[in-house]
């Protein structure tokens, strides 16, 4: 966020308007708001089981995607180095 005082333009940060905004409520006998992160973890987790069931929906595994295609791509490439050892060895 950017904020204008006295002619000057500062950048804060996600805990600095933090502060700002628990000293407002303070001064005003409100809640404090909630600490920012706090929900994140519940939203990636809900995205997460949405894709889940988008897949399942779709009739494609619902777990070990993304492992099973980085497998699949990277398969070629095991043994293309010298005396059967992975590449770069």
């Amino acid at each position: 966020m950017t904020i204008e005082m006295k002619g000057e333009v500062f950048d804060m940060s996600v805990t600095q308007q933090y502060a700002i905004d628990l000293y407002r409520a303070a001064q005003r006998g409100e809640a404090a708001p909630p600490a920012p992160g706090l929900y994140e973890v519940a939203a990636f987790r809900e995205l997460r089981d949405y894709r889940r069931f988008k897949a399942v929906v779709a009739g494609r595994p619902a777990r070990g995607r993304i492992r099973a295609a980085l497998a699949r791509r990277l398969a070629g490439r095991r043994l293309s180095g010298r005396r059967g050892h992975p590449a770069g060895c």
